[in-house]
């Protein structure tokens, strides 16, 4: 399959509230707003598509529209995690793992976005040589 954007739709209860959070946190730009629907985009990355959709809403399928959102993180790889991380806390956003450093070679931390998904924003750094070693890299 060859595609041109990659997007994400995802039921809210408050959909100018999620668009929100992302605009205000993470730079996305609302590219449409309606009571029932909104698609950010983001300047440095303009293959990416961020949907909200109000739940319950026949834009969807019947099956679907009113599901509660469950199992999704969404994930934004940054130049310095601790200063983001410092900036979200700063900002009230609520902060689900503290910042650490993981053996693999990230620097990351969690929080939680409107409708509970969980966020997660790391940073690439050296893995732990005794870790490599231990898997065999």
């Amino acid at each position: 399959m060859q595609f041109q954007k990659l997007g994400v739709a995802v039921l809210s209860d408050d959909v100018a509230a999620s668009a929100r959070f992302y605009t205000e946190h993470f730079g996305f730009t609302p590219v449409a707003e309606l009571d029932w629907y909104a698609s950010l985009h983001h300047d440095a990355h303009p293959s990416y598509v961020l949907d909200f959709v109000q739940r319950g809403h026949p834009a969807m399928p019947d099956g679907f529209r009113t599901q509660d959102t469950a199992g999704l993180c969404l994930g934004f790889q940054v130049a310095d995690a601790a200063a983001e991380e410092a900036t979200l806390r700063a900002a009230g956003v609520e902060i689900a793992e503290p910042l650490r450093d993981e053996p693999w070679g990230q620097r990351r931390f969690n929080v939680w976005g409107p409708e509970g998904i969980l966020i997660e924003v790391l940073q690439t750094i050296d893995p732990d040589p005794q870790w490599l070693a231990a898997q065999g890299l």
